[in-house]
């Protein structure tokens, strides 16, 4: 194997990692030409996999990672990640930025957690830091502090100037204990460490080696503005050149008298919350910070001389070694020294709190509430034990089993702590409202050569549900559809020939399917075909998925009425699970399963899957599971992507993407339900499928936990049901098909009887019905198999 090299960009600051992870994103194209990567690896994370378990600051309790296992379990998990990663993507330059790890590590024990995971993927690891000058630098840090809940003003850093004694240990001995409840964060209230740059090269090169420390200038015109990517080569130190960039906005200071105000406020807060023994939301904390803001001045760096004298030697010394620091260490030309600022206006933190004390008292949580919820969190422990697989036999597969349990624990934690907590509160529409039947409409009656709205889908013994989901999508209109499938054995092909006899498929063997997937086989092929050359809209999905347009008379036609200018719609899934039906009927399947995933659920990421629907104009060259792609040049402005709620969200999908986000989620129009499972008996069957002899009890179960979501509620396709029943009856008068029909249900009915007789389909049918989990616990369990996995 060719040597590979990393470069790791430890900040200090998040401003420029963050603008040059963004470079790297923009300019993927051009770094893999050169050999470069740059991963997109989780940068909190790796942070919070390196970071001593007690040392919780405020990033790893906003982002729920204050459980105690949380070092432990990212670590392995990175580990995991990097041996993939790294096997798949071999450039032998590897470039990651993340600033936590020069911000929030201080101790040797951080550092050597960092080194063991990277060390075994690389013969070079390089350490590049961008600074700036302390005053600076500690103006800028100062704002964050304040506006993540800062108390103290600049006392202690100006106090700590004028000692003797190192800057980066006197900063580390003023530390106490992280009360996150209160908001009491070691890197929020105390002076930051690594002002010390120094100190921060040889601590860090104390672990990765001598020489491996690099220092450069931080330059934040240069990396807000155009000529940005060239920093990023002078990185790199390629002559390549990455061209321009798209501009940033500027940072924009906070007012000094803001910050005074914010900073008292902040005291009070978090006297009251440790008298009252509540906790305030930090979103509300945040509000109530924004309300006290005021204009005026910027702290001048230049007040802070104090702390430019502090460094002075050091930055000498330092600029000899790195010349290209001399701009960036030259101090701001000295003014009156700093004192803080007067608030203005007569202003009284106090009464500001008694205006904002009822409020915050309503969406505060008691702290004796927060240690019930937590004790709660520790009984799901055991219903998460009762999940993994029973038969580990070997010390690995105990420990494997005992990494998953502690992954489901902090997954739990993160869940319920941050932005991924799922829940029903989003979009406009009711739910149990809308319950007025859908009237029938007549079949279209297209122009001449049209084949209008078109499904072309794929199918493997799914004969009980056909006629029900062509009957459904006909009655709401589509127009035609072209089904392929292949080595079907429980009268699928039956049922679709008779259909096809009647009119109203277009039915295709796809038995010799070449490539990677039936499916994708299929696909390649349905673009050679008249129907979908001819077609108005294309619509790929499968036979457990159903359109459901919650607006108008829930028809395409309404539909398209509120996007009339869309060429892509991502239909988002809305997962249903079993809803207690265990057994196979003969009922309609959107009639007995409308217990239901909540609208609002980012992770994991099935949850927010979508399929689209998109217009015929020849955008696209290529129909994939989810969407079209390879986007031809010319229609790069002409395509709109629409969400579910008719909202634009063309940037976000016109190239790439399978599955929507919290910035463009939408329902309110229209969503796919998405029965993955039906019945019980039906999830046997779907879990068999393939595995004549025997099943891996362990996929199996996790299936059904991915996609048995029943913790809410959605009856809104139920208003097809009446013309729903009159297409299904129409075309049930056909007696072949009635056979064919009945012949598939018999089939499937037979099939979930002898898997009730052997044993291991038999142990995981009752395993999967004593699975009661809610929706965080399902989230958490899911997400720690997706990373198992």
């Amino acid at each position: 194997m060719s040597a590979r090299r990393l470069t790791l960009v430890i900040g200090p600051t998040e401003k420029a990692s963050a603008r040059l992870r963004g470079i790297g994103r923009d300019k993927a194209g051009s770094l893999e030409k050169m050999g470069i990567w740059m991963p997109e690896w989780n940068h909190v994370r790796l942070y919070a996999a390196c970071a001593d378990p007690q040392e919780i600051g405020v990033l790893r309790y906003k982002r729920g990672m204050d459980n105690p296992l949380v070092q432990q379990t990212l670590t392995h998990e990175f580990r995991t990640l990097l041996e993939r990663d790294l096997e798949e993507n071999t450039a032998p330059h590897v470039v990651f930025c993340a600033a936590q790890l020069g911000s929030l590590l201080s101790q040797k024990s951080e550092l050597d957690r960092l080194l063991a995971l990277f060390e075994p993927h690389f013969d070079r690891i390089d350490i590049a830091a961008y600074v700036d000058e302390q005053a600076r630098r500690l103006t800028r840090h100062y704002i964050y502090s304040i506006m993540e809940g800062r108390r103290q003003d600049l006392s202690p850093e100006l106090e700590l100037a004028r000692k003797r004694s190192r800057w980066w240990t006197g900063a580390l001995k003023l530390r106490g204990e992280n009360v996150p409840h209160f908001g009491l964060f070691n890197d929020i209230q105390h002076p930051p460490f690594w002002l010390d740059y120094a100190a921060l090269r040889n601590t860090w090169e104390g672990t990765f080696g001598d020489g491996s420390v690099s220092l450069r200038p931080l330059d934040p015109d240069l990396l807000s503005s155009e000529r940005a990517g060239e920093e990023l080569a002078a990185l790199l130190g390629s002559d390549a050149r990455l061209g321009k960039v798209d501009p940033v906005r500027r940072f924009s200071p906070e007012p000094a008298a803001s910050l005074t105000r914010i900073r008292q406020l902040n005291d009070l807060v978090i006297r009251y919350m440790q008298t009252h023994e509540i906790i305030c939301p930090r979103a509300f904390w945040q509000q109530m910070r924004m309300n006290v803001r005021i204009d005026g001045p910027p702290i001048a760096p230049g007040s802070l001389h104090a702390i430019s004298k502090r460094f002075r030697a050091d930055n000498a010394a330092l600029i000899r070694e790195f010349p290209d620091l001399k701009s960036a260490l030259t101090p701001d030309d000295p003014v009156e020294t700093w004192q803080e600022a007067d608030p203005k206006m007569g202003y009284r933190a106090s009464q500001y709190l008694a205006a904002f004390g009822h409020a915050m008292r309503k969406h505060a949580t008691p702290l004796a509430v927060k240690h019930a919820q937590d004790a709660k969190v520790e009984e799901a422990s055991a219903r998460f034990t009762a999940l993994l697989p029973q038969n580990a036999a070997t010390a690995a597969e105990k420990q494997a089993n005992s990494r998953l349990l502690a992954r489901v624990k902090v997954n739990h934690q993160m869940v319920l702590s941050t932005q991924f907590k799922p829940h029903n509160n989003l979009g406009a529409v009711n739910e149990e409202a809308l319950a007025a039947a859908f009237t029938p409409v007549p079949q279209r009656i297209l122009p001449p050569a049209s084949t209008g709205n078109v499904i072309v889908g794929c199918m493997k013994n799914e004969a009980p549900y056909i006629v029900e989901w062509i009957a459904y999508h006909r009655a709401m209109g589509v127009d035609n559809f072209l089904i392929y499938t292949n080595d079907c054995t429980d009268g699928t092909d039956e049922v679709l020939g008779r259909l096809q006899e009647m009119g109203h498929v277009h039915l295709r063997n796809n038995n010799n399917w070449k490539g990677n997937s039936p499916q994708q086989h299929a696909l390649n092929q349905s673009l050679n075909e008249p129907l979908i050359r001819n077609a108005e809209w294309i619509i790929h999905i499968d036979v457990d998925e159903f359109i459901n347009v919650r607006c108008g008379n829930g028809t395409l036609d309404d539909f398209f009425a509120h996007v009339p200018d869309a060429t892509n719609v991502a239909m988002t899934w809305r997962l249903f699970g079993h809803n207690g039906v265990t057994r196979l009927s003969d009922e309609f399947v959107i009639n007995q399963f409308d217990a239901c995933a909540p609208k609002y659920c980012p992770k994991p990421h099935t949850v927010w899957g979508f399929k689209t629907m998109f217009r015929n104009i020849g955008a696209y060259a290529k129909i994939s599971c989810h969407r079209p792609n390879k986007l031809a040049p010319e229609f790069e402005r002409k395509v709109k992507w629409v969400n579910g709620s008719g909202q634009d969200m063309t940037g976000d999908a016109a190239h790439n993407g399978w599955r929507s986000s919290k910035k463009n989620i939408g329902y309110d129009l229209l969503q796919l339900n998405h029965y993955a499972l039906r019945s019980a008996d039906s999830f046997l069957i779907k879990r068999q499928r393939g595995r004549a002899l025997h099943v891996d009890r362990s996929i199996g179960i996790n299936y059904w936990i991915r996609m048995d979501w029943s913790d809410f509620r959605d009856i809104t396709i139920k208003r097809n049901l009446p013309r729903l029943r009159a297409e299904y009856g129409r075309l049930m008068q056909d007696s072949a098909l009635k056979k064919a029909h009945q012949a598939g249900l018999d089939w499937h009915r037979a099939k979930a009887e002898e898997l009730h007789a052997m044993p291991e389909f038999r142990d995981l049918y009752q395993q999967a019905l004593e699975v009661k989990l809610n929706e965080t616990e399902r989230v958490a369990y899911a997400l720690s198999l997706d990373m198992e996995n």
